[in-house]
């Protein structure tokens, strides 16, 4: 009698399927705590302590936040409160939000929530993008905070009015209509002084999130950190 061949044995494939099965079901429990804490965002003593997180916590509205290239990764990261050249945060430097650099875990936090809570009301996903969820219709909003055109120099700040990146953005999301800045206007969508207060803080943590270079290429726009 010929011997069987191994590719058609049954058993094979049953034992192989249940070793690669259990080894799938393993590597994703590990991956899924690595991931958690990953994701998970910082606190206020991080930041005072210069411990670096993915998600920074909420006090960061309280630092200077750049984007910079980092040759060791090969694309822009959030730099929070000043780099040692290298492009690594130092968070020391910090810069007025809204008249003060003082705002507690609690009051910052509570921004934060108001923002992404008047983001969710306000359906702002149906035309921007935030960290990559949302319509292509309208700019992509995951760095933000960090566009030159906010910046003392840019465009949007001497249109405004506004003395501060912040008082513009907030001026500009209250009143949109007043502004038009292209074809595709963004509608007044009645968003209160508070809200866009919220709304501004919301942007700027959210450009503090490293989020591995997405959107690719932001930091090489003209104006930008390493715009040509």
């Amino acid at each position: 009698m010929a011997n069987k061949s191994v590719w058609s044995d049954n058993r094979f494939w049953r034992r192989s399927a249940t070793w690669v099965t259990g080894f799938a079901s393993v590597l994703l429990i590990w991956l899924t705590f690595d991931t958690s804490a990953q994701i998970s965002m910082g606190n206020d003593q991080d930041l005072k302590d210069g411990i670096t997180k993915r998600v920074p916590g909420p006090t960061v509205i309280n630092y200077k936040i750049t984007y910079e290239m980092s040759s060791k990764r090969g694309h822009e990261v959030p730099v929070i409160g000043g780099n040692d050249g290298e492009g690594n945060s130092l968070f020391q430097e910090k810069e007025k939000f809204f008249g003060r650099d003082d705002w507690s875990e609690e009051e910052a936090g509570k921004l934060l929530h108001l923002g992404k809570l008047a983001s969710q009301a306000k359906n702002c996903m149906d035309c921007h993008t935030l960290l990559g969820n949302g319509a292509y219709y309208a700019p992509d909003l995951t760095k933000a905070w960090l566009d030159p055109a906010w910046g003392k120099d840019g465009a949007m700040q001497a249109f405004t009015g506004k003395d501060t990146k912040e008082e513009a953005m907030a001026e500009f999301l209250q009143h949109p209509d007043q502004y038009a800045t292209h074809a595709r206007m963004m509608p007044n969508l009645g968003i209160t002084k508070e809200e866009a207060i919220g709304l501004v803080a919301f942007m700027k943590h959210m450009a503090s999130i490293d989020t591995n270079g997405f959107p690719r290429n932001f930091g090489r726009m003209q104006g930008a950190v390493n715009g040509k």
